[in-house]
């Protein structure tokens, strides 16, 4: 009956999903959602304008997980992007930039570039995306 019930579990993790997804930027960024949870530091996604930059840091990293249970995937990735980009804006702030630009998709070190898109790593119990970012001052 152990026997049995290991295989059983063993079986389930090797099944387990963590589907890569491409989800608009637009169905959080801009919300009453993201506003709430968001910083007043300025975020750029790769390719969008953004004033003159003047001084640069260089390029800072995140990589979150959030609970996805009981969540469809959009919501699950759209609460760990906004938690990635907080992690980003406050890397901005305790060094004294003034904006995150060129930010990109980076899950499982695979660089994803795009003005309007993200992407996000979801599965039947955890969502998850790491971003890239540089830290400017204007």
């Amino acid at each position: 009956m152990l026997v049995a019930v290991c295989a059983a579990v063993i079986s389930g993790a090797a099944h387990a999903r963590n589907d890569v997804l491409t989800l608009p930027l637009g169905g959080i960024i801009g919300t009453d959602k993201a506003t709430q949870a968001l910083l007043k530091v300025p975020v750029y996604f790769s390719g969008q304008q953004h004033p003159a930059v003047t001084a640069t840091w260089g390029e800072v990293t995140t990589s979150r997980k959030t609970n996805a249970f009981g969540k469809s995937d959009a919501e699950a990735c759209q609460w760990v992007l906004l938690s990635s980009l907080k992690v980003l804006q406050e890397a901005a702030i305790k060094r004294g930039y003034d904006a995150v630009v060129n930010i990109r998709s980076n899950y499982e070190n695979n660089e994803f570039s795009s003005a309007t898109e993200f992407q996000c790593g979801a599965g039947a119990i955890m969502a998850g995306v790491a971003l890239k970012g540089d830290l400017v001052k204007f």
